[in-house]
């Protein structure tokens, strides 16, 4: 197990970096299946980075390489398209030298190689093209190879013991990799080709090609996931055009935005797209998985803030997210999984480690504020939609959430929902910032707990007043008062027990002890997006959170630069995180910060514009923002991560001070602003019931005119300026 530079234990499941990724990776996803190739369109090859084929948690190819008459060819160009749909990777030959003498120079036949996932399944298309005056024979090999490693494993953690790998099956046309996993699974990796190839080996397919000038040769590849199908220019096209519906259908099922600024409507172009990437159909609906390649799967921590930051925009993500942790809420108490009735789920995992007991994560529900969050989601998205069925249907979960959160969540009867794993094979910290030593008072020493975090608090008060509302329309207005008032007292006990005034902000946590963890960090916003800070304490710590040492330039980092444990480089202590931004962006404009607010976006999207396909990741360093450089990567951040592709579309929630009131029919833009870099900003078919409604805002900075160019019903939209 790694250590840090003191000797002491870090987490089981830290994220291993042996090295530096030699070629920059591409990421695919449908369904629960993704890939992970480098920009040569190979896998495994070179070093770094977690190539693979995955599906259900289970790596089913660990590599795949090209070669030119043994040779590695050169690679012109490579991408992701626009809306994730495929991967184009160009590529052409070396030269290539025979007993000294070039019998093809480069630069003469183009490899085209497209890629998409679907069913399950990769399927790819290889098209080669000889531009050359003489004709061109070689030889074209496909190298493959599968390890079937859990996703733990891949991520650095060793196993005990493994099951089998089985002799390769061939084919005329293919071959069938297998694994014996402990568990009792047969997992199979199927390998078909077309046209049939020259030569079938049980780790290489190999085509003898002789082109004449101006020749062209295609063939077609499926790997499929335990499943088969036969390889062919058919199978190909009409999996391509269900995959491109599928994609475009669920972009068209939320408000589309289109900006005056070419480069930040790429910004939010590429959010949409990854967004709709890492929306899985479920039983539940659309759910949104939280990133890849370590947390492709259901989180409920991450899902229900991806719903909070799209819910302007898209409620059905959320009603989706509530329904699917709500079936698989907490019942009973089992140590072994950190769960207790009324808990919402944590993360959920289908690999064999998994289904071993070696990882906790089956069905894991260590997380502390997944449950407030679970509450204040439905709230929220009442207040959205007015959809009172659901509300109904979810009602049960609802009261089973607050009861945790009263009951088991609050360990010591004080009145703050605290954690304290039950399990060693669990997570330490069990708030968003999870790494060992995320949590840890002033002088570096880290926290024992039971631990209170600020930001939970703060949702504790956020979600008992937001579903009081909720109540109310149930009927149910005894215990909407109670709520009212607990959120009250809750308030009163947060303001006495986390405030700081030598920080001038509140503090991060209180220990076990419930002594303050006296360190300057950006959880203290969320007390801002929860809205329970004091308006003179929520002034202070805003303008604590923008001071130099915790604003970068390229964000508000997670701790301040002062802090004993501050690195830039650290996952947890010092770093960039988008979605974090986005939180405290949403609390900045609920208190009317609207500099604030400004300038954390303007710094955010600036991030994304010098990333890659305008990309923002999970995370990226905290190394102050200087002249002529842009944000330094973090090097092994998720991307996509759901909630950090969502930032964007919060930010423009909070930029626009949007409020919504079903009942009403009405739309409320409060105090609107734009970025700089943006005069102009398009909604079209923002939804509210059955109708949907466009939106046309244009100006600069606050002083901004707005449009109703179409609308269907009866839906109305004002601006309201406020002082």
């Amino acid at each position: 197990m790694p250590t840090d530079e003191n000797g002491h234990r870090e987490s089981p499941f830290y994220i291993v970096d042996s090295g530096p990724a030699s070629r920059p990776r591409r990421t695919l996803k449908q369904g629960d299946t993704f890939i992970i190739l480098d920009s040569y369109g190979e896998m495994g090859v070179a070093p770094g980075g977690p190539d693979g084929l995955f599906h259900a948690d289970t790596r089913y190819l660990s590599r795949l390489a090209v070669t030119l008459d043994g040779r590695q060819l050169l690679v012109l160009g490579s991408t992701i398209l626009h809306d994730n749909a495929g991967a184009v990777t160009d590529l052409t030959n070396p030269d290539i030298v025979v007993d000294g003498r070039i019998t093809m120079p480069k630069d003469t036949v183009h490899l085209s190689r497209f890629l998409f996932l679907w069913d399950e399944m990769v399927h790819e298309r290889f098209s080669l093209h000889n531009h050359g005056i003489d004709t061109a024979r070689f030889v074209l090999a496909l190298g493959f190879r599968s390890d079937f490693a859990d996703i733990f494993e891949v991520r650095g953690l060793k196993r005990p013991a493994r099951g089998r790998i089985l002799e390769p099956e061939l084919s005329s046309s293919g071959v069938v990799l297998a694994y014996e996993g402990l568990d009792g699974l047969r997992r199979t990796t199927e390998i078909a080709m077309n046209p049939e190839p020259f030569t079938l080996e049980r780790a290489q397919i190999c085509y003898a090609i002789e082109l004449a000038p101006g020749g062209r040769w295609t063939g077609f590849l499926t790997i499929g996931c335990g499943k088969t199908r036969p390889a062919s220019a058919k199978t190909f096209l009409g999996s391509l055009r269900l995959a491109r519906r599928s994609h475009s259908r669920l972009r068209r099922q939320s408000a589309r935005l289109a900006t005056s600024s070419p480069i930040a409507s790429q910004v939010i172009d590429r959010s949409v797209a990854d967004l709709a990437m890492l929306l899985t159909e479920t039983p539940q609906g659309r759910f949104p998985y939280a990133g890849i390649p370590w947390f492709s799967t259901s989180f409920g921590r991450d899902s229900i803030i991806i719903a909070i930051e799209l819910l302007w925009l898209d409620p059905g993500i959320a009603r989706a997210v509530l329904t699917r942790l709500a079936a698989f809420q907490a019942r009973d108490y089992d140590s072994a999984s950190d769960a207790e009735p009324g808990k919402i789920l944590h993360e959920m995992r289908g690999g064999e480690m998994a289904r071993l007991g070696e990882v906790p994560f089956g069905r894991y529900y260590g997380s502390v504020d997944s449950t407030p969050l679970f509450v204040l989601l439905a709230g929220r998205y009442f207040q959205r939609t007015g959809d009172i069925e659901t509300l109904k249907r979810l009602w049960p979960h609802i009261l089973a959430a607050l009861g945790w959160i009263d009951g088991a969540g609050d360990r010591d009867g004080d009145g703050f929902v605290e954690y304290h794993r039950a399990t060693d094979k669990g997570l330490l910290n069990q708030g968003w910032k999870d790494s060992y030593d995320a949590i840890f008072h002033a002088d570096g020493t880290l926290a024992e707990g039971p631990i209170a975090l600020v930001e939970v608090q703060a949702y504790v008060y956020a979600a008992k007043r937001s579903i009081a509302r909720a109540a109310e329309m149930l009927g149910e207005h005894d215990h909407a008062a109670r709520l009212r008032r607990e959120a009250q007292g809750l308030a009163e006990r947060f303001d006495e027990a986390f405030w700081c005034e030598a920080l001038g902000c509140y503090v991060i946590a209180l220990d076990g002890e419930k002594r303050q963890c006296q360190v300057v960090s950006s959880n203290a916003g969320h007390a801002l997006f929860g809205g329970i800070a004091r308006a003179d304490r929520a002034a202070l710590t805003a303008d604590r959170l923008m001071q130099p040492d915790s604003f970068s330039g390229w964000g508000i980092r997670t701790v301040a630069s002062g802090a004993a444990r501050f690195n830039p480089m650290s996952y947890h202590n010092g770093s960039v995180w988008p979605h974090d931004n986005a939180l405290i962006t949403l609390g900045f404009a609920q208190y009317r910060f609207h500099g604030h607010v400004q300038r954390v976006v303007e710094a955010v999207l600036a991030a994304a514009m010098e990333m890659e396909l305008y990309r923002l990741p999970e995370l990226y360093c905290g190394f102050r923002r200087s002249r002529g450089r842009g944000p330094t990567l973090y090097p092994v951040a998720c991307a996509p991560q759901g909630w950090a592709a969502a930032a964007p579309l919060a930010f423009l929630h909070a930029c626009l001070g949007l409020k919504f009131f079903p009942e009403l029919e009405e739309i409320q833009l409060h105090s609107p602003i734009l970025p700089k870099r943006i005069d102009r900003l398009e909604i079209h078919g923002l939804r509210m019931g059955q109708g949907a409604i466009d939106l046309l805002v244009h100006g600069s900075g606050a002083d901004l005119a707005m449009a109703v160019p179409a609308r269907q019903g009866q839906i109305k939209a004002m601006m309201i300026q406020e002082p």
